[in-house]
């Protein structure tokens, strides 16, 4: 048997095909809500370049910040029996990530996505391949799983991940939950809200988990909680980050961009991810808040969500030349 794994990451595989635009517009109401990438119709539209950026996803984007900064990672995960399977697989080892539990399905192809980019924002074309999901025999000691975004067919592969977690109560479960899980709804996926060490997801998405429109933070925050987790991480974009205890709620503003971002993609994955490992490594939630923002920060300075994730040498570096107004404030 394997020797223990800090980090068990579990979610979806991809690899994402970034292709950057500028002969398009936006379009948005006057409220600047519901906003459209608006290409010409029946045209031949030029891009300017596209970046191939396998083994990417919320899991596997979790994984790596979690090797990087220096736990030991592990993914579970499907890719298919071609070429982009294989490459993933690479990618994953090079980054550190123990890649034993990554299953290869010969008969599939591995999740392909294309990211149509302009300036910093991107819309995502996906499609998901139905991998079979099951959890690996005689897996070692695992100190904390990460679950994140699973394709439609895997409601009942969310009941044999709580059972794991029953028979191993020593097991720690940080969830960030995706979009089926979030449309699967709080009743479907009770005993894994119930189990969960560490939420984390955005504004939006707790108000849809929670059904409803409440834009206070500590209400949403106080809804998460009566669902089970003890640990309620949520952000708001550029606005700033929430997490609670449920004993206080903290607020940290989110840290300086060095450069003008270059492409959003995986921001929200970093700050979750990071905030969960400096938990593990013993920091308090308000140093955890301090954490998150910083990888946050360095993914969106490059193209893909994994190419910006700092080790954590360097993160404690950027904490050091932190500005003065970086600092936590407690809100209760």
């Amino acid at each position: 048997m394997s020797e223990k794994i800090d980090f068990l990451a579990i979610g979806d595989l991809v690899i994402d095909a970034f292709i950057e635009l500028k002969d398009a517009h936006v379009h948005c109401n006057i409220d600047t809500e519901g906003c459209e990438l608006c290409l010409r119709f029946g045209d031949k539209v030029p891009y300017e370049s596209v970046d191939i950026v396998p083994a990417v996803g919320n899991s596997p984007n979790a994984s790596v910040a979690a090797s990087r900064l220096g736990l030991k990672s592990a993914l579970i995960a499907s890719v298919g029996g071609d070429q982009n399977g294989q490459d993933c697989i690479t990618s994953l080892k090079k980054d550190g990530v123990d890649t034993e539990f990554v299953k290869i399905e010969k008969d599939k192809l591995t999740n392909y996505h294309y990211v149509l980019r302009y300036g910093a924002e991107r819309t995502i074309l996906v499609k998901h391949t139905e991998f079979s999901y099951s959890l690996p025999k005689d897996l070692p000691e695992i100190g904390w799983v990460y679950l994140s975004s699973l394709a439609d067919n895997s409601e009942e592969f969310h009941n044999e991940i709580s059972e794991f977690l029953k028979n191993h109560p020593e097991t720690k479960l940080a969830f960030q939950p995706g979009t089926f899980q979030i449309s699967l709804g709080v009743e479907k996926l009770k005993e894994i809200y119930k189990r969960t060490e560490v939420f984390c997801c955005n504004k939006e998405e707790a108000q849809r988990i929670l059904k409803t429109e409440e834009t206070d933070i500590k209400k949403l925050i106080t809804s998460i909680h009566e669902l089970g987790p003890k640990i309620v991480c949520i952000t708001d974009g550029p606005k700033g980050a929430y997490a609670s205890d449920q004993n206080e709620v903290l607020f940290t503003p989110m840290y300086p961009d060095i450069a003008p971002p270059v492409d959003r993609t995986g921001a929200g994955d970093a700050f979750a991810s990071t905030f969960t490992i400096a938990l593990i490594y013993g920091k308090s939630i308000s140093d955890a808040l301090t954490w998150g923002p910083i990888n946050s920060m360095m993914v969106v300075q490059y193209v893909g969500a994994q190419e910006g994730l700092l080790s954590k040498e360097k993160l404690e570096d950027y904490l050091k030349i932190a500005p003065e107004d970086y600092r936590i404030q407690k809100l209760s």
